[in-house]
């Protein structure tokens, strides 16, 4: 899955260099080596936490220390969305560039979402659907999320600093006070969590490459 994330990165012009925070201890594996090799772009840091915004904060910080002007756009993407494409990321570039201001790759809900009763699922009882609510304005976040490199690290510093429910970089700048940009992303474009997600992404990635 980092393999195809890396290459739709290394394939946008806009990217100018490309960071990956992974877990200190796996930093020698030579499988980083390898997805590497193609692209002079890519450097991985150990840099990994114990949680998302922590690798995220650190990597960052990481940048800052290594000189990178902390005025630069900066994309954070999930290595678990293998599904993301150069037009796609030069697409929310543009937007953000043109606006001046962050924003992340996002799609409408299209599904009815149901609230389920917490109490119906105590002592193995079924789960019940108390209401439903309504999917008006309720967008999908997906990845990357392009933010100024210095704010983006401070959103997240603040977050963790007040134990905040981070989910991703969109809602420590919300937490900040900003108002990020929704831009319209892809259905191709959605997150693998269980193996038969694997399976259908594999499989568009397979009809893409042809």
């Amino acid at each position: 899955m980092l393999a195809y994330a890396l290459g739709a990165f290394a394939a946008t012009p806009e990217i100018a260099s490309i960071w990956v925070g992974v877990s200190p201890g796996f930093i020698d594996n030579p499988i980083l080596s390898s997805l590497a090799v193609n692209s002079p772009l890519v450097r991985f840091l150990p840099s990994g936490g114990p949680t998302r915004q922590e690798t995220v904060r650190n990597t960052l910080a990481a940048m800052l220390n290594a000189g990178i002007p902390e005025n630069d756009w900066v994309l954070v993407h999930d290595a678990a969305r293998p599904g993301i494409s150069p037009a796609l990321i030069q697409k929310l570039i543009a937007e953000v560039t043109h606006m001046g201001e962050g924003g992340l790759l996002a799609m409408p809900l299209a599904d009815t979402l149901k609230m389920a009763d917490a109490n119906s699922a105590i002592a193995g009882n079924p789960i019940r659907s108390l209401r439903t609510i309504s999917r008006e304005h309720l967008w999908q976040a997906q990845t990357p999320q392009m933010f100024g490199l210095r704010q983006l690290h401070d959103a997240i510093e603040g977050g963790i600093r007040l134990e905040a429910d981070i989910t991703d970089e969109a809602s420590a700048m919300e937490l900040a006070g900003a108002s990020p940009l929704l831009v319209e992303g892809a259905t191709r474009n959605f997150k693998v969590t269980h193996p038969a997600d694997w399976e259908l992404m594999h499989a568009i990635l397979q009809v893409s490459a042809k």
